[in-house]
């Protein structure tokens, strides 16, 4: 039976990633980035300045700070995303995805700017008078009662698109690795790792989002700079190698054929698919958390929001990616995810070094990616019924991932790919029916930080 909804499932995935929701993914995007004139990418160091804190006020709405709130988000993107899933865009894709994740990070960058930005103009209520923000306020906030159907979609999808299975499961490969556990206590070892891995989970997220927040805001900048020194280090020992790989990477994008054998088109879904899952530009999950930010400037969380694709996707995971296409080890690899990466790092840096600082990272990507995630899942169930049942999610959370630690990681990656897709379609509508109303605040925005008017 469980072979069955297997199969199932990776039919669907199938079907629903084709042309029509690369069309509304990309193409949207990219016509968000024509239509912004460019403006909020001229204003990226205003946006670090705003990060920074300098326009940060203690009475505005909200619970997260900018930095909290995009420390929040980027936990949740820069995870084993960066990790395991630059390795199965290789492994499935060839190097040329990497070219398609790129240019979807570009356009990326401009989708996360809007849909960050209506997540503060329509920022919505609970029941207990609370601020909450998403996609789902945005449609019923900024469309009307009459989408709320469409809102109601969003949250179910979203039920399973920020479950912890991916996460869950490419931890306890990673550690099961490291060790070398012998094939015949696998099942054992991995299903106790899940069970710990749910407990220290626990005592986080049942503090609420200003915990998760907290904890966030120290994870982040630490994970990312480890990570990216032992990623430098990989590209500076196989530093001739370099140009060449830009060289495969860019002459792969237009050809697939070093995996998929021509196959265009099946590269470039691959990569949009490994970006949105790594990114999420689009999905709906970031104006989630960028809707708590104590802010009354929806332009300010939005330039803050957009710099999450370009750390997240055009840094972190053209890093990885390099490295693993410098190691070599990608060519003719059996399996995929966070073994290739490993092995990868263990081929350049001596005595399995590269072993022990990936598995060291991967704890705290892993561990910060599941912290906020939770915070997704409850919000979704919070709107679809009350704050009171949406705590009850925690409960599911938990759970989730003690099993995910057990099962196949082609089905994980099927089943939240097939959500990713789902949450994607109204949290994209949405957004380019209310592209309008972002644009004309901006320029009011833009305006009054010429005149020095705030």
């Amino acid at each position: 039976m469980f072979a069955s909804i297997q199969d199932l499932v990776t039919q669907f995935s199938s079907w629903v990633w084709g042309i029509p929701l690369l069309i509304l993914l990309i193409g949207g995007g990219l016509y968000l980035f024509i239509y912004s004139g460019l403006i909020p990418f001229r204003y990226i160091g205003h946006a670090v300045a705003i990060l920074r804190g300098k326009y940060d006020k203690a009475d505005s709405p909200g619970d997260l700070s900018h930095y909290e709130a995009l420390s929040s988000a980027i936990a949740a993107t820069v995870g084993m995303g960066n990790i395991s899933g630059v390795a199965i865009a290789i492994a499935t894709g060839g190097p040329g995805a990497i070219f398609w994740m790129w240019v979807s990070a570009f356009v990326g960058m401009a989708t996360k700017f809007f849909t960050c930005s209506l997540s503060i103009m329509y920022r919505g209520t609970d029941e207990n008078g609370n601020v909450k923000g998403g996609p789902m306020y945005v449609i019923t906030e900024g469309l009307g009662k009459k989408w709320k159907p469409l809102a109601l979609f969003f949250s179910a999808a979203g039920l399973i698109g920020t479950l912890p299975a991916f996460q869950a499961n490419q931890l306890t490969q990673t550690i099961i690795d490291v060790f070398q556990v012998h094939e015949t206590n696998h099942f054992t070892a991995k299903l106790l790792l899940g069970i710990t891995t749910a407990i220290i989970v626990s005592m986080v997220i049942f503090g609420g989002i200003k915990r998760i927040g907290n904890v966030a805001g120290k994870l982040v900048p630490v994970m990312v700079v480890v990570y990216l020194l032992t990623v430098l280090t990989i590209l500076l020992l196989r530093l001739e190698q370099v140009p060449a790989i830009f060289s495969l990477i860019f002459e792969d994008a237009f050809t697939g054929k070093s995996v998929l054998g021509g196959a265009l088109g099946a590269l470039i879904i691959t990569g949009v698919k490994r970006a949105a899952f790594s990114n999420e530009a689009g999905l709906g999950t970031a104006p989630m958390m960028h809707g708590t930010a104590k802010t009354k400037e929806p332009i300010r969380e939005g330039l803050v929001a957009m710099l999450g694709p370009a750390i997240d996707t055009l840094l972190v995971c053209s890093l990885t990616a390099l490295a693993i296409l410098a190691s070599g080890v990608w060519k003719g690899f059996e399996g995929n995810g966070i073994s290739m990466t490993l092995a990868a790092f263990d081929a350049v840096l001596p005595h399995n070094i590269g072993s022990v600082i990936l598995t060291i990272c991967v704890l705290i990507f892993a561990f910060s990616t599941l912290f906020t995630y939770s915070f997704y899942g409850l919000s979704c169930l919070s709107f679809l019924t009350n704050t009171k049942i949406g705590k009850n999610y925690n409960y599911i959370y938990i759970f989730t991932i003690a099993v995910a630690s057990i099962i196949k990681l082609d089905f994980v990656i099927n089943l939240i790919d097939s959500a990713y897709a789902l949450m994607a379609i109204p949290t994209v509508i949405s957004t380019l029916i209310l592209a309008p109303k972002v644009k004309k605040e901006a320029t009011k925005y833009f305006q009054k930080l010429k005149t020095n008017s705030f």
